[in-house]
Formats: C-alpha cells, sequence, structure tokens
C-alpha cells in the first residue's frame, strides 16, 4: 500500500494552508476575476455589428478585435506562473484586476479599430494573469479529490457572466452607446481588487528559477506572428509569397522555442510535462477541441443579427441559454464522471458537441426561435463539460511542484487555440463569403452555416485524442477511487 504523504509534508509542498474561512472565500475571489473576463468577451459578442459600424469597418475586420485580446492572454499567460512564484499570488493578482480594468476604460475611449486592439492587447496583459494564477491558488488552496466540485462551484459565478452578457451588451448597444460596455468593469475590478488585498491567501516560492527571457521572446512572436498570417490570408492585403514567408517564419519560430525549451534548465514552459499521458491528451485535446469551438463566439452574433435580422437585444437573448445550461452542468459533472470516466465523458461529449456545433447550420430565416434555444440549451451543456473535464485532467498526475507550470501550459494552449479558432472562423467564412454578401441576407447565411459545418466536423474529429486515455486515467480527481475504496 502506498504511503500518504503527513500533512506536514503536504503543507510544504503546497504552502501555507488558508484558514477554514479563508478557504472557503478563495473561489469567490477567483470567481471575480472569471466574471469580470467572461463578461467582457460575451457583451463585446453581441456588440461587434455595431461597434464596426460605429469605427466604419466591416464585421469580419472585428475578428481582429476579438482575436488580439485572446492572444494577447497567450503570449503572456506562460509568464504568469514565474510572476506567481517571485511576486505572490496576491500581489500578482491584485496587479492584473488594476491593469484589466485599465485596459477596460481605455477600450471606452477609443475612436479607431486599431487604437482599440492595441488597448484590447492591454486587457489581454491583465486578464493573462488573473485567470490561470487564480486556477493556481485553487490548486494550492485545494485536494486533488476537491478539484472538481471546486473549479465547478468558481465556473458557478464566472458563469454569470455569459448568462448576463449578451442580453446586456444588447441593451446597452440598443439603447444607450457600445463604449459603456467596458466602462462596466471599472466597479467590478475596484470591488475586485478591495476583496484580494483582504482575503487572498499569498502564496510565493522562497527560491525563483530567473525568467526565460529568450524562450518568452521565441513563442510569444511565434504565436503573434502565426495568428496575423491566419486573419490576414485571405483579404488580399499581402501576396501569397508574403504570406508562406510569414508563414514559414512563424512555424520556425515556434519549433525554435520547442527546441530551446527541452534544452534549457528553467523553460518558460516545462515542455517535460507533455510526458504524462493524461497531461498531454488533456492539453492537445483541449487545443484542437477549442480551434473547432473557438469561434462560435463571433459566428452566432453575425448570424442572429446579420443573417436573420435580429436586434441586438434578441441576439443576446438566445445566446444565454448556452449559459444557464452551462451554470445547469456543473451540478452534475462530478457524478457523471465519476460513473463514465474521464474517457467515456470526453469521447463521447466531444462528438456529440460537434455534431450540435453543425447543426447550428440548420437555423434559417424560418427556423422557430424555440428551435433555436433548446439547440443553445443542448450546447452550452456540453460544452460545459467538456471545459471543466479538460481544465482538471490536465492535475491529474502532475505533482504540487508542477502545477504552477501546468497551470501555465493549459491556460496558454487554452487562450492560444480561442485566437486560432476565431482567426480560423472568420477565414472560413470570408472563403465561403463573396465581398457583396453583406447586403444578401442569404448569402451570408449560407457562408456562416458553410463555417459552422466546417467547424463541426474538426471538433467531431478531436475525440481521436481523447480515446487514447486509458478507463481509470483521472480517477484521483474525479474521485472514483474514494467511492470505489469505501
Amino acid at each position: 500500500m502506498k504511503e500518504q504523504p503527513s500533512p506536514i509534508a503536504a503543507e510544504s509542498a503546497r504552502g501555507p494552508l488558508p484558514s477554514s474561512t479563508g478557504k472557503s472565500l478563495v473561489p469567490w475571489l477567483v470567481a471575480v476575476a472569471f466574471f469580470m473576463e467572461s463578461m467582457d468577451t460575451t457583451i463585446l459578442n453581441t456588440a461587434i455589428p455595431a461597434i464596426a459600424e460605429a469605427l466604419h469597418v466591416s464585421v469580419l475586420n472585428m475578428k481582429a478585435v476579438m482575436a488580439s485580446y485572446t492572444l494577447s492572454l497567450a503570449v503572456f499567460i506562460p509568464i504568469s506562473g514565474w510572476m506567481a512564484d517571485r511576486f505572490g499570488t496576491r500581489r500578482v493578482f491584485a496587479s492584473a484586476i488594476g491593469v484589466f480594468t485599465l485596459g477596460s476604460v481605455l477600450c471606452g475611449i477609443s475612436t479607431s479599430v486599431h487604437v482599440l486592439v492595441l488597448c484590447r492587447v492591454l486587457q489581454g496583459l491583465g486578464g493573462s494573469m488573473m485567470v490561470p494564477v487564480g486556477r493556481l491558488t485553487l490548486v494550492r488552496a485545494f485536494e486533488k479529490s476537491e478539484l472538481v466540485r471546486t473549479m465547478s462551484f468558481v465556473s458557478i459565478p464566472a458563469l454569470i457572466g455569459p448568462m448576463l452578457g449578451p442580453m446586456t451588451g444588447g441593451l446597452i448597444v440598443h439603447y444607450l452607446h457600445w463604449r459603456y460596455i467596458f466602462f462596466l468593469n471599472l466597479p467590478i475590478g475596484v470591488l475586485g481588487l478591495l476583496m484580494v488585498y483582504l482575503h487572498l491567501p499569498d502564496y510565493k516560492e522562497e527560491h525563483t528559477h530567473p525568467l526565460d527571457a529568450v524562450g518568452f521572446v521565441l513563442f510569444g512572436s511565434g504565436i503573434a506572428l502565426l495568428s496575423y498570417v491566419l486573419e490576414v490570408f485571405g483579404e488580399h492585403r499581402l501576396g501569397p509569397w508574403e504570406i508562406t514567408s510569414l508563414l514559414i517564419l512563424s512555424l520556425a519560430l515556434i519549433g525554435a522555442y520547442a527546441r530551446h525549451g527541452t534544452q534549457t534548465q528553467y523553460p518558460m514552459l516545462n515542455l517535460q510535462l507533455f510526458r504524462i499521458r493524461t497531461f498531454r491528451v488533456a492539453a492537445s485535446g483541449s487545443f484542437f477541441t477549442r480551434l473547432g469551438i473557438g469561434g462560435v463566439p463571433f459566428l452566432l452574433p453575425l448570424l442572429y443579427q446579420i443573417g436573420l435580422g435580429f436586434n441586438p437585444v434578441q441576439s443576446g437573448l438566445l445566446i444565454m441559454p448556452q449559459a444557464i445550461a452551462s451554470m445547469c452542468m456543473k451540478f452534475f459533472l462530478q457524478k457523471l464522471l465519476t460513473r463514465l470516466g474521464y474517457r467515456g465523458v470526453l469521447v463521447s461529449n466531444t462528438i456529440l458537441m460537434g455534431l450540435l456545433l453543425a447543426s447550428f447550420a440548420t437555423i434559417g430565416i424560418h427556423t422557430p426561435v424555440w428551435q433555436i434555444v433548446v439547440l443553445a440549451f443542448l450546447y452550452g451543456g456540453c460544452t460545459s463539460i467538456q471545459y471543466t473535464s479538460m481544465n482538471t485532467l490536465v492535475y491529474a498526475d502532475t505533482s504540487d511542484q508542477e502545477a504552477s507550470s501546468a497551470s501555465s501550459i493549459a491556460s496558454t494552449i487554452q487562450q492560444m487555440s480561442i485566437s486560432f479558432g476565431v482567426a480560423i472562423a472568420g477565414l472560413t467564412t470570408a472563403f465561403f463569403l463573396p465581398s457583396t454578401a453583406s447586403s444578401n441576407h442569404l448569402i451570408f447565411i449560407h457562408g456562416i452555416h458553410t463555417a459552422l459545418m466546417v467547424l463541426g466536423a474538426l471538433t467531431v474529429a478531436t475525440a481521436v485524442i481523447f480515446g487514447r486515455l486509458r478507463k481509470d486515467d483521472g480517477n484521483v480527481v474525479s474521485h472514483q477511487e474514494t467511492v470505489h475504496a469505501g
């Protein structure tokens, strides 16, 4: 029988454990950051057509506003673990909320799409520290057997953002001005700063390794350049030779980091974690899954508003069922994982989610509203299962010392794939959309439908990755071992 570590040894490995009162407050504090980020994203989705009209750009060009934020997250998230270890989770988390709030205010006063993109990058810098450092705090404050329940609990307040976001964004655009969408983060940010300074536990390493500056430059420039290539591809801004050259350069930079990361003593992203099967499957599966579904929040508001003629408020109401279903599903996920295991849940749910995504391509002008609502509710429930399962499987076989690196890699892959997913969704739509499609609703709807079917097929194919899991993988996280032993 394997010897269990003593509480004293566990405390030294995980850091000082918070008191019972502090521990109960930690999920709520982290939820403030999750709420800000999710609220900001979902509000912006329904406002894309209005902002595009105000800034005199096409709606497809607005994908840069969305992709720049998630790309900024992917660039800066890798150093979030090092920042938390070096300066402490409380200081980094508070600074992140402050930067995110400042970026939100600057977005609200932007006068051109280029300035708005730059301010979204600043928002991303703050967000890159908020979510992974908050998740890292949870991992260090709670045992592995508590992770699914704790992260599900944290996701419930965070899902209030997606539930309120589409409707709130539609109301603001319809009755006020799109700039107030960003100003909403100001009071939330101030409240979050106060709560963090008063109650968040401060985990900090006594000795930290030097920052991998070379790795940061190689990785950050590589994925930023690749995202740019995906954005401009097919828009005739650059010729085939320029696009090919930039693509080769971006892949070379990413490849150089992969080589650098395995040879340096203290890499920015610990690629050795990919030797762990559950981590490798969770990370790669998360990347390709989000490539398929990452562009959905960008496509659906365009389908509802430009294709079907709904106003922003109606479009927001049609997206709300996804968030409601996500919140409801959190209560059943623990039992679902205990009964079916990670392999059974992720394989079946990935296929179902891809089929539901492709089913959005059946929505047309004469589709009843109740049918759209039911489809959105089912899709929202599946995405909730997928996200929480992938996010918790990452930590199944990693040690407490590896939690920081695992959190950084998982968050980086998540945001990088979402950024690429938005770019791919825009590219796919533009490929099937003639330049005059914006004036013809039927042609525009057809372009969106084709993009949704392509992304759905990509999502279904991802199930092959999760099929590599073993039946008992992730039992320590899904709590199956405790159930079986009892």
